[in-house]
């Protein structure tokens, strides 16, 4: 029995391979490396950068100064405009004089407040440093696979790869009659 199983066995192998080689089955071989020459492709490469400089802004120093000069100044101007002229003329001098004392007196503010003579010597402004980070493209030559020249059987062909092939590359062999069914 053992015998007999050996033997279906055996002719059912003979029969896949024989099979196998008729209908044209093909097997891994290796052929030999002639030469590899390395492809490139031209690739933009984003490098951020970060980027400051110096900038001259207006000063909001508004909040700092106090309404007392204007004010003060408007009262005083009131005051003095009132002691001239007469009738109406005497309405409109009060009401020019108030005017004029509170413009000198915001005007004593701003520059008391601003800093005349600090801050890089700039009235109203002080400088900024500003940053921010942008991209700058760089060219790269990027290794994108090889053209291998190989041999087999006597013939020269030719294919690409991905990666560095060394001495040997495999090839898949493919036989089959010449005159088959």
């Amino acid at each position: 029995m053992k015998r007999l199983m050996t033997v279906l066995i055996s002719g059912c192998s003979a029969l896949a391979i024989s099979g196998a080689a008729v209908s044209g089955q093909s097997f891994v071989d290796k052929a030999r490396v002639l030469e590899a020459q390395p492809e490139y492709e031209t690739i933009e490469v984003a490098n951020p950068v970060t980027e400051c400089w110096t900038e001259r802004v207006a000063r909001n120093d508004y909040r700092r100064g106090s309404y007392t000069a204007p004010l003060a100044g408007g009262i005083i101007g009131g005051v003095v405009g009132n002691q001239f002229g007469r009738g109406r003329g005497k309405t409109a001098l009060t009401v020019a004089a108030a005017l004029l004392g509170a413009s000198i007196g915001n005007d004593h503010n701003n520059s008391h407040y601003r800093g005349q003579g600090r801050g890089g010597g700039h009235r109203g402004a002080k400088q900024v440093q500003r940053c921010e980070t942008v991209d700058r493209y760089d060219q790269q030559q990027q290794l994108t696979g090889y053209r291998v020249k190989y041999s087999y059987e006597g013939q020269t062909y030719y294919t690409r790869t991905t990666e560095y092939p060394g001495k040997f590359i495999p090839v898949r062999v493919k036989v089959s009659p010449v005159n088959g069914i």
